[in-house]
């Protein structure tokens, strides 16, 4: 398969990556000039000539939508996948015409997820608790985290778009979020214009009490979940690889690129049942946007999902 990675930067290596070892002649755009083969400066000259049948979009999430709509208007009819988050604002697309786009929520490949939803099968779900923190300046070693996106409001930067993996696996394992009330924003020392904290508060059509904080100030990394059933108690260790039901511990060992390969794989043999589409991961922006509303009125208002409730 001839694919084609926009963006070059730590994703955009990974994807690359992934997808040579997958089989797939990889060509490259980017705005740095590199020493390797098949790189263009221009999606139209690499569209043209690589005739690519699968497009991943990683570069800077204030630019996905626009290059998105530029892919359509050169014609491009083959699949999409989008870095998440989809993007930095809800621009107006229509979901319609975007069958062939999906957005990057790897994580719902991750073992232990796909565990934990065969187990809540048929039982009554209670509450939910989230965290993910993990120190910004530590992300990416040969960077000044300055300088990166993430540290930057107007590039779509920020813990809630970083770390929107919650939000997207919290909405597909537990239904479509119904209200959210949120407090976030800058509050660390960090050099940053982006928000470092957040924490939600929200209910979906199968959990009625989520619990989620996110962070770029945890300096010893924690990824975890805690489910509350009817009859069980479910956690998982996202760091350690670990899943506990009512105090029974299992040990998972996978490779951290596994769910980026298993993502990859369904994609291109078009077993789309697990992948994140287009309209589902606007609805987890529509959360970001309403959680942000609520963070920043002045009483801390639940904002509701007209379209879930």
């Amino acid at each position: 398969m001839q694919a084609l990675v926009i963006g070059y930067g730590s994703i955009g290596i990974r994807h690359a990556e992934i997808l040579n070892n997958l089989g797939c002649e990889v060509s490259i755009v980017s705005r740095r000039k590199l020493s390797i083969n098949r790189c263009y400066f221009s999606i139209r000259d690499a569209v043209n000539i690589e005739d690519p049948e699968y497009i991943v979009i990683a570069n800077k999430t204030s630019e996905h939508i626009t290059t998105l709509i530029e892919l359509q208007k050169l014609g491009f009819k083959g699949t999409i996948l989008i870095e998440k988050p989809l993007s930095h604002n809800l621009l107006k697309v229509q979901d319609k015409e975007l069958n062939n786009v999906f957005v990057a929520y790897n994580m719902r490949f991750n073992p232990l997820l796909q565990k934990l939803r065969q187990e809540l099968e048929g039982e009554r779900i209670i509450s939910s608790q989230a965290y993910a923190g993990q120190y910004l300046p530590d992300w990416r070693p040969k960077k000044n985290y300055r300088d990166s996106y993430s540290a930057k409001m107007k590039e779509g930067g920020g813990v809630l778009r970083d770390l929107s993996h919650e939000l997207d696996f919290m909405n597909w394992i537990f239904g479509g979020w119904k209200r959210v009330i949120a407090i976030g924003g800058k509050y660390s020392e960090l050099e940053i214009d982006s928000d470092d904290m957040f924490g939600l508060m929200f209910e979906t059509k199968k959990c009625p009490l989520c619990l989620l904080q996110l962070n770029y100030l945890d300096k010893s990394a924690r990824r975890e979940i805690v489910i509350n059933t009817n009859h069980h108690v479910f956690r998982i260790d996202f760091i350690n690889k670990t899943f506990e039901k009512d105090g029974v511990i299992i040990k998972s060992n996978f490779d951290n690129n596994f769910s980026y390969i298993m993502q990859h794989k369904a994609i291109i043999e078009k077993d789309y049942q697990d992948v994140c589409d287009f309209t589902s991961a606007k609805d987890v922006l529509s959360l970001i946007i309403a959680a942000e509303k609520s963070a920043y009125l002045e009483n801390n208002n639940w904002v509701e999902n007209e379209k879930n409730l």
